[in-house]
Formats: C-alpha cells, structure tokens, sequence
C-alpha cells in the first residue's frame, strides 16, 4: 500500500537515515580496516543518500505533527522527539559534509574522530527512533480516532480459533457483532504556543 498521509510518508522515510548511518560506518571501518578504496568509497556513498533521507524523514515529520490528531501527552512526547529529530538531521548532515571537504585526506586522530561521531550519532538516531516509535505504540499517533476506535472495539469481542489456525480467517463475520456498541473513548484537548 502506498502511503497517502503524511504521517505514514514519515513512517516510510524515517528508518532510511538510521540503517544508511549504520551501514556507512561499516563500510568505512571495513574500508579502512582492508585498505580498499571501493568499501570506502561504499560508505561515502551511503553516508550521502542517509544524510539526504534525513533531510527528507525531518521534513516528513514536521508536517506530520500538524496533521495528526493528539492530546497534551501525547503533543509533549512529539516535542521531544521533533527536537531529536532536527539535531539528528544536524548531525548526519555534518558527517556527510565532513566526509566531500576531507574526503581523500581524512586519517589518524582525524578518522577515529569522525567514526566516534557517527557511532554516537548512529546511537542518539535509535534513541530518536525509539521515542518516535513510543508516539505511536504507546500514544496511537498517526492512528485517526475513527479507526482506534474501532481496533479497541474490536479487540474487546471474543473470538475463536480453528483446531491448527491461529486466526479466524473470516473476520466479516464479527462486524456484526460490534454494530451497536457505544463508544467510550476520551479525549483531551491542549494548546499549542
């Protein structure tokens, strides 16, 4: 299914940036490690197309913030998670621009200092991706109330299993059993600045 919201484009985009960082450092230490120029040049390449996908999961999710429904929790969590997001974006983007200006020339002290930065980074990047992941495991975020709604009621009906089957195969035949159920759900309202 294509992602038509933006906050499923963010939910695309955003683990990019994380695997590209990880594999760049991989293949500049493998690189450095074996002496050859082709891993080297591997992890330059990769570091380049993460930097851009974190340019392009930063912007996903700025856009994302103002689209999706969320309460005052929920908004102080996203908060977080945006200014992670901008600094992570910031760092990657440093790496990338570190790595055309001394391209040729990185070595020694130097080399280790740019590979403690981006294992740091590569750290603080899955920090920011588990607080992301708390907005929506924990918060719903991205979710519309309408279909949370109907997961909660629908998580509440009993059902039954075949011998060997470990779901109902025909789950039309419970939609009438969650016809007429109220709708308990609350929400809260906040402000923005």
């Amino acid at each position: 299914m294509f992602p038509d919201t933006v906050a499923q484009w963010h939910a695309a985009l955003n683990d990019f940036p994380s695997i590209l960082l990880l594999m760049a450092i991989g293949f500049e230490f493998a690189g450095a490690v074996t002496k050859r120029e082709s891993l080297r040049a591997a992890g330059f390449w990769t570091l380049m197309v993460g930097a851009a996908g974190a340019v392009l999961a930063l912007w996903s999710g700025l856009s994302a913030e103002e689209t999706i429904e969320h309460g005052g929790s929920m908004h102080l969590v996203m908060e977080r998670h945006e200014t992670m997001g901008i600094w992570i974006t910031v760092i990657l983007v440093g790496l990338a621009a570190w790595r055309v200006v001394r391209r040729t020339t990185m070595a020694g002290l130097e080399s280790k200092a740019f590979y403690t930065v981006a294992a740091l980074g590569a750290a603080f990047m899955m920090w920011t991706a588990h607080v992301g992941g708390t907005i929506v495991f924990e918060y719903g975020g991205g979710i519309p109330s309408t279909v949370l709604e109907g997961a909660l009621q629908e998580r509440t009906m009993e059902h039954s299993h075949a011998e060997g089957e470990e779901h109902d195969d025909d789950p039309a035949s419970q939609e009438d059993e969650t016809a007429g159920q109220s709708d308990d759900a609350e929400t809260t309202e906040h402000e923005h600045d």
